[in-house]
């Protein structure tokens, strides 16, 4: 686990880094409560802290994919205009 202060490798079995004592606390995704770092579940609420649970993160558009989204909600046209300035 890489702690929160300043990305020092820990084992997952310690509670504070080993290079700054800052606390090493897994925070639920779901209700946020703080757990310990070996934990696979919420003590809380139950969620999974497993990161297979985990949604990947949001992959960047390309330009066209970006423009083509914008277009949706402007009007017809308008795109051309602002383009061409």
């Amino acid at each position: 686990m890489n702690c929160p202060e300043c990305q020092t490798e820990n084992p997952d079995s310690r509670k504070f880094c080993r290079e700054c004592g800052e606390k090493l606390a897994k925070a639920c995704p779901q209700c946020r409560s703080e757990n310990l770092p070996g934990d696979k579940f919420c003590g809380e609420c139950g969620h999974s802290l497993t990161s297979e649970s985990a949604q990947p993160p949001p992959q960047d558009l390309s330009f066209d994919e970006k423009l083509e989204k914008i277009q949706r909600y402007l009007p017809n046209g308008l795109t051309d205009k602002i383009l061409a300035q």
